[in-house]
């Protein structure tokens, strides 16, 4: 099976600094796929050059088959990304946030209306979203951007962080959400530094770390290989083994 996102030797530097030094990885359809590790590993870079956010300065990343450097357009068309630190317009009401964004994926009225109503569902915020967003806590406005990303059914969904700053609750219903909509067919590229987190929501996960891919696979495969009883210990032995 052909997968729906394929990264080889993706290297992407800044100047002197090598802040991806040659990852690989692929993420089937309706997969859910986590990149862990600690701050300043590479996720978000990875994440953003996927996104068509950032040049890689080498390496190749084809998505449904199309390059990312020949065919960028491509990857918009059929991708929704959801930084760590996104935000809604305040001044706009929830609802009127997302028919907005409805209309940059939408077709014709139909399928704005298709999208404005799975985010209206997505999002679960029912009444308040008739309320200016600037009037959401931070967990109701996770929910809209996550709405926002998800409403589309894209063919990938890349998430930074995706509970970042959610009390309990509000992350159990984010990642309830995410494991439903891949159960749909929509593949999931996300990262995280709660490993906890990434290893009850992934399928497969690869350990990142100063730019390198350290190990990758299901969880239970990564924890039996390094005699760990969690992703945590399964990293900090990774980290060890590569040193």
């Amino acid at each position: 099976m052909t997968p729906v996102l394929d990264v080889e030797g993706l290297k992407k530097n800044y100047g002197q600094l090598e802040a991806l030094k040659g990852i690989s990885f692929k993420v089937d359809r309706g997969e859910i796929f986590g990149l862990i590790g600690p701050n300043g590993a590479g996720k978000t870079t990875t994440l953003r050059i996927i996104a068509t956010l950032l040049t890689p300065s080498d390496g190749r990343v084809a998505f449904l088959g199309f390059d990312l450097r020949k065919n960028p357009e491509k990857f918009r068309e059929k991708i929704s990304y959801l930084p760590e630190e996104a935000g809604a317009y305040r001044n706009m009401k929830g609802q009127d946030y997302l028919e907005f964004m409805a209309r940059f994926y939408g077709r014709n009225e139909g399928e704005v209306k298709e999208y404005v109503a799975r985010g209206q569902q997505i999002s679960d915020l029912g009444v308040r979203l008739k309320d200016k967003v600037g009037t959401y806590s931070k967990g109701m406005t996770r929910k809209l951007l996550l709405a926002r990303a998800l409403m589309t059914k894209p063919a990938l969904a890349i998430l930074d962080e995706p509970t970042s700053g959610l009390d309990v609750i509000n992350s159990l219903e984010v990642r309830e959400t995410i494991k439903r909509f891949a159960g749909e067919g929509v593949s999931v590229l996300l990262s995280s530094h709660n490993m906890l987190e990434v290893e009850f929501l992934s399928d497969r996960v690869a350990l990142i770390d100063r730019g390198q891919i350290l190990d990758s696979g299901s969880s239970q495969a990564l924890k039996d290989k390094y005699q760990a009883p969690n992703l945590e210990i399964v990293f900090k032995n990774s980290v060890r083994s590569n040193i």
